[in-house]
């Protein structure tokens, strides 16, 4: 049996709000790259904001403040809060969403001229002297020297984060309904059972399709969703009652100790970094 997709399902991964503001893809004028190494831009929406799947010629670096980012890049799904950016190579095509009110942030990295790479799309810390330097380079009026000074340094202290939350879609036919329908609906609380049922498989065949194509199991997989979309509706001010109930369970202990499991710490802690 095949699941038709839901209709309200968006780019950036999860489902689309009636309010959301979608856009296509945008890139750094071509006459900025034309003298600057990196190129940074900042903006505030007041809604939910999703851009379509697009690509750069130039690498990118996304972070935010207040808020979280999700970004659908191939079979993958990234969340990015606060303290935290993500880097996207040249070439790369993504997605991605904003939580509404936040602070985005971007800069753009002139292949040709970038001292690093990165093998693939990475998490990158964003240590306040580096988001620091990066909003610096946003000026249009620096001079030259001090420019190539503050890149010197971007690419001293860009590295990498050592948690690299991410979550692989399955890519396999049979159980990829399953994943859709958790992505729009983390809540959804079907069994194996009912999946291998409804799917027409064994719980032993879903239960290997998952391990295959994304190194967990169906019940392991689902917690690190659940926990994905908790981070974005956590930094949107729901508090840990009332995200528990709405990403699928009953009781907030159970949510707190999967949320620990997944990240290392507990949904207060990570909403006191928020405020």
């Amino acid at each position: 049996m095949t699941l038709a997709p839901l209709p309200d399902a968006g780019h950036g991964a999860w489902r689309r709000e009636p309010s959301t503001v979608v856009r296509q893809g945008m890139s750094a004028p071509a006459s900025m790259l034309d003298s600057f190494v990196i190129f940074a831009e900042s903006e505030s929406p007041q809604a939910p904001l999703e851009w379509e799947p697009h690509s750069h010629l130039l690498h990118e670096l996304v972070w935010v403040r207040g808020g979280t980012l999700t970004a659908r890049v191939g079979s993958l799904v990234f969340t990015v809060s606060e303290g935290e950016g993500l880097w996207l190579p040249e070439g790369q095509v993504h997605a991605g969403r904003l939580t509404a009110n936040v602070e985005f942030h971007s800069a753009f990295f002139s292949p040709h001229r970038t001292p690093l790479s990165f093998d693939g799309p990475t998490v990158i810390t964003m240590d306040p002297l580096l988001e620091s330097l990066l909003k610096h380079l946003a000026r249009t009026d620096l001079l030259s020297d001090a420019r190539v000074r503050a890149e010197s340094v971007v690419f001293d202290v860009l590295e990498p984060s050592r948690q690299q939350l991410q979550l692989q879609l399955p890519g396999d036919t049979r159980i990829d309904p399953i994943a859709e329908t958790l992505l729009n609906d983390p809540s959804d609380g079907r069994s194996l059972d009912d999946w291998a049922r409804l799917l027409d498989m064994s719980e032993r065949t879903i239960t290997r399709a998952f391990r295959h194509a994304t190194g967990l199991s169906f019940a392991q997989w689902r917690r690190a969703l659940r926990v994905h979309r908790a981070l974005a509706l956590m930094s949107e001010g729901w508090d840990v009652r009332a995200t528990s109930e709405m990403v699928g369970y009953a009781q907030p202990s159970s949510f707190i100790a999967a949320f620990r499991t997944v990240l290392g710490t507990t949904p207060g802690a990570f909403a006191g970094a928020l405020e």
